[in-house]
């Protein structure tokens, strides 16, 4: 973590990892000032009451300043629609990266600088450099790393941004924060949807959308089942579907296509085509974060998932990249790439998938 002196607005989440972080920035000389961001969406179970007293409890046993910013709005028009708009399209979005980008390190991050921050701290699990350019690392926790999540934020943005955990472990985070006597050192970690509270996306999805059972197909296209909504499936998925009790299958079936205009799903009990030896991706709204060139990457387009190795070609409007295994990949998902440097495993950004085929 950077030493000196400064302001830094760090956003309390009413979790431990924000609150630790409050807590090295003073420790370290800067002066800390704690915002609760508040986003509430009728009928979602965020426990925003809960987190705002934890929040303020945190502030209060540090005696730093503590404000409060409702970014409901905000969330709503730039993150939830547009989740739910790409799921009803058959699309696979990333909520969590684009909350990140439009609203902690979007209008968050612009209202705090606008107020006066040199930086703006998180409890992300990562770490940023910034000399002699910018640069985001994963985590020392590597069962914790958020990089995943990070490819978003812009880069000039994390040259004003600290993560002050992201050098250290959980359980070391759990002990700082009983050494440094916070309220909240207990706390158990949140879970479910960002903002939205302890839901998952098919919950989420099941509320927004007319969902209607489809027919399951086989690759001859005979119906053999039944689903619960095409929209709610990705490819290469396994469960969540009725076979019809005649139809012989001995072996999982796979998902490899859905048709959201006529709500149905195709298996086949083969993963992937026999030919099938790579996948070629093409990415739109990419977001590299310092210097990025053509050539050999790892990538990931799901949180923790083995990092996939793979090769890089920038073009005019993105990028192509082409995975050296096959892998069916949700067209919406964030693709995040990575390669290892002399300081470590390097988080360069990626995009958003458009299109991928199987080769």
């Amino acid at each position: 973590m950077r030493k000196g002196k400064g302001t830094v607005y760090v956003g309390l989440s009413g979790g431990v990892d924000s609150a630790v972080s409050a807590a090295l920035l003073q420790k370290a000389g800067y002066t800390v000032v704690g915002v609760f961001i508040r986003i509430a969406l009728p009928g979602y179970p965020c426990p925003v009451a809960l987190d705002r007293q934890a929040a303020m409890r945190v502030a209060a046993h540090l005696r730093i300043p503590f404000r409060e910013i409702d970014l409901s709005v905000a969330y709503h028009k730039r993150v939830f629609e547009h989740t739910v708009s790409e799921f009803a399209r058959g699309r696979t979005p990333n909520p969590d990266t684009l909350c990140n980008r439009e609203i902690k390190f979007g209008v968050f991050y612009d209202w705090a600088r606008a107020a006066g921050a040199q930086y703006v701290a998180t409890g992300h699990y990562a770490r940023v450099q910034t000399s002699p350019d910018t640069k985001l690392y994963v985590s020392r926790d590597e069962h914790k790393d958020q990089s995943y999540f990070l490819w978003m934020v812009p880069q000039e943005h994390l040259l004003h941004t600290l993560f002050p955990v992201g050098a250290l472990t959980k359980p070391e985070v759990r002990t700082l924060a009983r050494s440094f006597g916070l309220p909240n050192a207990a706390r158990k970690d949140s879970q479910g949807l960002c903002f939205l509270g302890d839901i998952s996306i098919q919950d989420m999805l099941q509320r927004e959308l007319v969902l209607q059972k489809g027919s399951v197909l086989s690759e001859k296209g005979e119906v053999i089942g039944e689903h619960d909504g095409a929209s709610l499936y990705t490819l290469g998925q396994r469960h969540g579907f009725l076979l019809n009790p005649h139809t012989p299958h001995t072996t999982a079936q796979y998902v490899i296509a859905k048709d959201t205009a006529h709500n149905t799903i195709t298996v086949s009990p083969q993963q992937f085509p026999a030919h099938a030896s790579k996948t070629v991706l093409t990415l739109l709204s990419t977001n590299w974060i310092g210097e990025v060139s053509d050539g050999s990457y790892l990538v990931r387009f799901r949180y923790r998932q083995p990092l996939i190795k793979a090769t890089l070609t920038k073009t005019p409007t993105g990028a192509i990249v082409e995975l050296a295994q096959p892998h069916y990949v949700p067209v919406g998902q964030s693709l995040v790439m990575y390669r290892e440097d002399g300081v470590g495993l390097r988080c360069v950004g990626g995009g958003v998938i458009d299109t991928a085929q199987l080769q």
